[in-house]
């Protein structure tokens, strides 16, 4: 069976892309995007047999019915919340409840960046998406995020910015107070001293609250359209076990001090910190080493007035792929 498989980059898809390690049964026709071009091209157009998807977005979609793709409990995309948080230097904003009635930028208000960032907000220091006023633009440029419906959440302001403008703008000018990001603004990485982070130690809060919660947040999962799933049932299975298989063969690399795999001079020192902290199957896949994560995402889909209603694991994934445990 040949399939037309979409993904980014990652370090845990080459060993699938290069063809080491195979879905049983199936070519890959494997084309390498980036996740804004997937996305448009995915839920717009349906045109890939697998895919990477927004969580979020797939929760939306759901929720609208008539979306003909199923998840595969894997995730390859993955980010802790309290770094995407920027703020405009002279705002006086200097903790999260300071963020109560200002404005504040977002692509677009159903990424699972932006759902995460909000949960965690509302859980951890009560700071609600009902007390921010959102503003929908393209970060360092003007976008269109518009393959998804524009969501009204009950009571939460959400307008989009004028054409031909973009979020750093805005907050340089000072129409907005701070950004949501699923990137680090152009503005922080040129060192502009008009935006810094709303948690300068944000790698420590995150590992607190990961200690804590238990909970890794995943931005990307795994889809496969529901026509490919009824000509072959067992593929949503084989897939499992294909990405799974092709995570394995890229960790070693992470611990090779002979010869770094990745352009960073501690990187076996972080990724033995990284085991330390949260195990050695530290970027897990499947239902149950990730319960906790999906019951929260997609409760806080539903309390941010995007699902209508929270979603089961049994309703977000394909069948065969609700027993893998790997």
């Amino acid at each position: 069976m040949r399939l037309r498989i979409a993904t980014d980059d990652y370090d845990r898809i080459q060993a699938l892309k290069s063809g080491k390690v195979a879905v049983e049964g199936c070519a890959l026709d494997y084309l390498t995007l980036e996740p804004g071009e997937t996305f448009t091209r995915l839920f717009r157009h349906h045109e890939f047999d697998v895919s990477e998807m927004s969580f979020s977005t797939y929760m939306l979609a759901l929720s609208q019915g008539g979306f003909p793709y199923r998840a595969i409990p894997v995730f390859l995309s993955r980010v802790f919340p309290h770094g995407s948080i920027y703020v405009r230097a002279g705002s006086g904003i200097r903790e999260p409840g300071d963020l109560k009635g200002r404005k504040v930028g977002v692509p677009s208000y159903h990424f699972t960046r932006g759902l995460v960032v909000r949960g965690m907000l509302r859980d951890e220091y009560g700071v609600k998406p009902s007390d921010i006023r959102w503003r929908v633009g393209g970060v360092d440029k003007p976008e269109d995020y518009s393959y998804v419906a524009r969501p009204s959440p009950p009571g939460v302001e959400v307008d989009f910015i004028a054409p031909g403008r973009h979020l750093t703008l805005e907050l340089a000018e000072g129409n907005i107070d701070a950004i949501v990001s699923y990137r680090d603004p152009q503005m922080l990485l040129d060192g502009d001293p008009a935006i810094v982070r709303l948690f300068e130690d944000f790698r420590a809060l995150e590992q607190d609250w990961y200690r804590r919660t238990r909970v890794f947040p995943a931005m990307h999962l795994v889809g496969i359209r529901e026509d490919v799933l009824a000509k072959r049932p067992g593929l949503a299975l084989d897939a499992c076990r294909a990405f799974e298989a092709a995570k394995r063969a890229c960790l070693p690399r992470l611990f090779d001090l002979d010869s770094l795999k990745v352009t960073l001079p501690w990187l076996v020192a972080e990724a033995r910190a990284t085991v330390a902290l949260m195990g050695p199957d530290f970027w897990p896949y499947g239902i149950e080493k990730n319960r906790r994560m999906i019951e929260t995402q997609a409760r806080w889909s539903f309390e941010q007035g995007l699902s209508s209603k929270i979603f089961s694991p049994t309703e977000l994934f394909a069948p065969g792929s609700l027993d893998w445990n790997p």
